[in-house]
């Protein structure tokens, strides 16, 4: 694949009540799409480096699986009186960080890429850090600083592929959705 994306021809402006003003004439079309076949997803109008861009999503998905494991290892140690229901909120929050991951995955090889699932290479990516607590409340804030980092992270990965990736942005701002649905729950707990 080439890293450098090819820019189609110029096309004159957009007239919106004509649509050959902005669509491809259709022989064309199947001629790129024959001719590069092997590309998959990524079409030559794809307006992003294919390779950085699975690099952005690649630390993303070592974010969603430093989560989950942060998550559920705090689900597994949670003691105290007032623990079951708040370790039952992580195990459900874990298993949402798992949904992200995957649809990270998929996404990745969609651009052509292969989703880095080598634990040693996690810590050195994420966005996030794995941190274990000896107390409910402890856990509550790290987990909540955690959801802070990758709330900032999705805007900043959502204003990047925004303007040339439809598709990926509008996978990372379903995620991001969820991601500050766990940061409003984990402050309620504060309270």
């Amino acid at each position: 694949m080439n890293s450098e994306p090819q820019r189609l021809p110029a096309k004159s402006p957009v007239n919106r009540d004509d649509p050959a003003s902005f669509l491809s004439d259709v022989k064309s079309l199947r001629a790129r799409a024959r001719k590069h076949i092997s590309e998959g997803a990524v079409t030559q109008d794809y307006g992003l480096d294919a390779k950085q861009a699975v690099k952005v999503l690649n630390a993303a998905l070592a974010t969603e699986l430093i989560c989950t494991m942060r998550y559920r290892q705090h689900a597994f140690v949670a003691k105290g009186i007032n623990a079951e229901p708040i370790a039952q909120e992580f195990l459900v929050h874990s298993n949402e960080e798992l949904a992200h991951a995957d649809l990270l995955a998929r996404r990745i090889v969609q651009l052509g890429g292969s989703p880095e699932m080598n634990p040693s290479m996690y810590a050195a990516t994420s966005h996030s850090e794995y941190a274990t607590c000896d107390t409910l409340d402890a856990m509550i804030k790290e987990n909540l600083v955690a959801e802070r980092i990758a709330i900032e992270s999705y805007r900043e990965m959502i204003a990047y592929f925004a303007p040339h990736d439809s598709t990926t942005r509008s996978m990372l701002e379903g995620i991001l959705a969820v991601e500050e649905g766990h940061a409003d729950e984990l402050a309620d707990l504060l309270h």
